[in-house]
C-alpha cells in the first residue's frame, strides 16, 4: 500500500456514527414496544406457560405439587361431565355468532338511514347502553324478571292465559334463557361494529348498483355484505371467543344447573379448580379451553379465505 493514499471503504459497511443511530432507533423501538410487551408475558404467556406446567400436576394449594404426567388429560377425556360441558359451550356459541352476527346487523340497518338525530342517537345509545352495566346487575336483573312467580314476564304471560315455564329449574328452557339474557346484554357491542362497518361501505358503489337498475336486496347482497365481510368475519371471531368463555350469568343464576343444563367448560373448570381445589385437574381444563378457541379461530381464518372480500 502506498503511503499517503487513503484506503478505500468498502462497500456495505456502516460508519460508527450510522451504527449508533441505528442502535439508538432499536431502543427506541424496544422502549415504545416494551409495555405491550410486559404486559403480554404477564398476563398471557406467563400464566399459560404455568397453566401448562401445572397440568401434569397433581396439587390442591395445600400440599405439595406431585408430578403425575398426563395423568389429567387421560382422566379428563374420560370425564362423563366433559362431553356435556362442551356440547352445551357449543351450542351457547353457535347461538350467540348466530342471533348477534344477524341481530347486530338488522339493528345496523335499522339506525343507519336518514332519521331525525335524536331519535338516532336515543336509539344508539339504547341498544348500548346494557352493555356498560356489570354481567352481576344483569343475571341478578334477569333472575328476577323471570322468576315464575313473581316476575314482569309471568305477569304478563298470566294476563293473556299463559303459564310461564321455570326458566331456571326446567332443563329445557334453562340453556335458551340464558342465551337471551346475553343476547340482551352484549348485542350492543355487536350493533357498534356493525353499524361502523356499514358506514365505510362506498356509497359510489351504491349508487353505481342502484343506477344499473338493482334492488335494494340486491343492493345488500352483492354490494354490502361483500364490502362488509372483514366486519362480519371480526364479529364472528370475538362473538365466538367470547360465548365459548360464558361463565358469570352461569354462576350467578344456575350455577351449572339444572341437571347440568347450563354446565359450560368454563363453569366446569371454575367448580374443579376453585370448589374442589384441583389445580392440576382445572389447568388441564383450561389448556383444553385454549386448544379449542385457537382450532376454532384458526379454521374460520381458513374458511374466511372463500368468503372474506379485500379491498
Amino acid at each position: 500500500m502506498t503511503a499517503g493514499v487513503a484506503t478505500p471503504v468498502a462497500l456495505g459497511t456502516d460508519s460508527p456514527p450510522r451504527r449508533r443511530a441505528r442502535r439508538r432507533e432499536a431502543l427506541a423501538g424496544w422502549a415504545f414496544l416494551s409495555p405491550a410487551l410486559v404486559l403480554f408475558l404477564v398476563f398471557i404467556a406467563g400464566p399459560l406457560a404455568f397453566a401448562i406446567f401445572l397440568s401434569v400436576h397433581s396439587w390442591d394449594l395445600l400440599t405439595p405439587r406431585e408430578y403425575v404426567g398426563l395423568e389429567n388429560f387421560r382422566r379428563l377425556f374420560s370425564d362423563p361431565l366433559l362431553p356435556k360441558a362442551l356440547l352445551n359451550t357449543f351450542l351457547f356459541s353457535l347461538a350467540s355468532v348466530v342471533t348477534h352476527v344477524f341481530g347486530g346487523l338488522l339493528l345496523a340497518l335499522a339506525v343507519n338511514r336518514p332519521m331525525n338525530r335524536f331519535v338516532s342517537y336515543f336509539t344508539r345509545s339504547a341498544v348500548f347502553f346494557p352493555y356498560l352495566l356489570s354481567w352481576a346487575a344483569v343475571a341478578l336483573l334477569w333472575k328476577y324478571v323471570l322468576d315464575p312467580t313473581f316476575g314482569l314476564v309471568a305477569y304478563y304471560l298470566d294476563k293473556i292465559g299463559i303459564d310461564a315455564p321455570n326458566w331456571f329449574v326446567d332443563p329445557a328452557w334453562s340453556l335458551p334463557a340464558i342465551i337471551g339474557i346475553d343476547f340482551w346484554y352484549t348485542i350492543g357491542f355487536t350493533f357498534v361494529i356493525m353499524l361502523a362497518g356499514l358506514q365505510t361501505v362506498p356509497s359510489e358503489l351504491v349508487e353505481a348498483a342502484r343506477t344499473d337498475g338493482a334492488n335494494r336486496w340486491q343492493v345488500f347482497w352483492h354490494v354490502t355484505v361483500p364490502m362488509m365481510s372483514p366486519v362480519l368475519f371480526f364479529a364472528v371471531i370475538i362473538t365466538f371467543i367470547g360465548a365459548f368463555q360464558i361463565f358469570d350469568p352461569i354462576q350467578i343464576i344456575t350455577g351449572g344447573g339444572p341437571d347440568d343444563a347450563t354446565m359450560t367448560i368454563v363453569m366446569f373448570l371454575y367448580q374443579t379448580g376453585f370448589q374442589a381445589f384441583q389445580i392440576g385437574y382445572a389447568s388441564a381444563i383450561a389448556i383444553l379451553v385454549f386448544v379449542v378457541i385457537m382450532a376454532v379461530t384458526g379454521l374460520q381464518f381458513l374458511v374466511a379465505r372463500k368468503w372474506v372480500y379485500e379491498r
